[in-house]
């Protein structure tokens, strides 16, 4: 039976013929009981086909279908007709009409109906037919016109605000597919910046001096090439981790390092001390596993306050990394004595790209959670300060 109902489901015309060839049986058993065959008779035939013709193809065309049931209507009156079982074949007509009609085809269905109903009491009135029972013939006749056409508009309203709620729908998720792709490319971006702008400076750094002793010293050289080599190294396998990042994948057992963290920063330093920045560090308090956000933001951190110092504390700059740990929050100071700079952070606009590097990390620290403050320092160079949020130590 529920593949039945799926089946008509699908096809709805072949639906509309199977209630059309019910019509026309009980159209035909009507003729059928009526004795001699008279004229009125035989031309139930027609109008019934007709109407059994309409119910069939309501759907496909429900405006033509809608006139040929207003041509048989006049052809019933016309030719002293009485109404049959054929005309049951009204209301749904006017129903279709008023659901998925034109404008013209819901107005005219809605006129013709009514005033079918009363041409319909006054052409075949009752022996014993006053105003009043005409009045009330005329009601009892127009009810079922006016139910099925109201149901019909009805059906009409409730699949015009279904579709504005789908249209609605799909703004929406067009919306936020729009926002994940943006916040995809700027933490694209960001990891690029981060990745890039780093090993560039200290491979900058390194052929510049290696540059100035090529002739003094070649021994200095050869060392400040291998470290440029030893940079290009590391900045391709960080970019192999930010693809592996970016690759959509299942396979946990894929050969992709994972991101960096606090572990990784005496690495980093000792890279920053290759290029020449002389690095102190220190941590205090107590370690402890972090979050892999947290971990990732606090090595960008020191990665982006570091690349600074490279690219505009001078020759003779000399950096600070301090870590602090608390019950709940990561403390990261980066200090550097370089010429520190006395223009605004959010200047994106430079062509050296100024500020852009701070305000990517201050956005990737604003998503977990923390705060920064950057400037420069009372005294001379430049300071960051960045503070972010941990899972605090459960007493014991």
């Amino acid at each position: 039976m529920r593949c039945l109902y799926d089946f008509f489901r699908r096809h709805p015309t072949v639906a509309d013929s199977v209630w059309g060839l019910v019509l026309l049986g009980f159209s035909a058993l009507h003729v059928a009981s009526g004795g001699d065959l008279q004229f009125q008779r035989l031309v139930e035939v027609p109008a019934a086909c007709a109407l059994s013709l309409a119910v069939a193809l309501r759907r496909q065309a429900p405006e033509q279908m809608l006139l040929l049931a207003i041509a048989t209507g006049i052809g019933q009156l016309v030719m002293n007709l009485e109404p049959f079982p054929g005309d049951a074949a009204m209301p749904v007509i006017v129903y279709t009409v008023a659901s998925a009609g034109a404008p013209w085809a819901r107005r005219l269905a809605l006129l013709g109906s009514l005033g079918a109903a009363s041409l319909s009491a006054w052409r075949w009135p009752s022996p014993t037919q006053t105003p009043w029972s005409y009045l009330i013939t005329v009601v009892i006749t127009c009810a079922p016109f006016g139910l099925a056409w109201t149901s019909g508009y009805s059906q009409r309203v409730r699949h015009a605000h279904y579709a504005q709620l789908e249209e609605r729908v799909g703004q929406l998720q067009r919306t936020r597919a729009a926002a994940a792709v943006a916040a995809a490319r700027t933490r694209i971006a960001s990891e690029l910046h981060d990745i890039v702008a780093h090993n560039v400076a200290a491979m900058v750094v390194q052929a510049e001096g290696a540059a100035h002793v090529l002739e003094a010293s070649p021994n200095q050289s050869k060392q400040a090439l291998s470290a440029i080599s030893e940079t290009g190294r590391l900045a391709l396998a960080e970019m192999r981790r930010t693809q592996g990042l970016l690759r959509e994948s299942n396979d946990r057992d894929g050969d992709y390092a994972p991101q960096p963290g606090v572990d990784q920063l005496s690495d980093l330093i000792d890279q920053a001390r290759g290029a020449g920045l002389p690095v102190d560090f220190t941590v205090d308090g107590t370690l402890r596993p972090l979050p892999s956000s947290v971990e990732l933001t606090a090595y960008r951190t020191v990665q982006e306050a570091l690349t600074n110092t490279c690219k505009h504390g001078g020759t003779h700059a000399h950096a600070t990394v301090h870590l602090t740990y608390t019950n709940s929050r990561l403390h990261i100071r980066v200090d550097d004595d370089g010429r520190g700079t006395h223009r605004e952070l959010s200047d994106e606009d430079r062509a050296d790209g100024f500020g852009r590097g701070l305000n990517s990390l201050r956005e990737r620290i604003a998503l977990a959670g923390g705060t920064l403050t950057a400037g420069p320092r009372p005294g001379g160079g430049f300071r960051i300060n960045a503070t972010l949020p941990l899972t605090p130590i459960s007493a014991t």
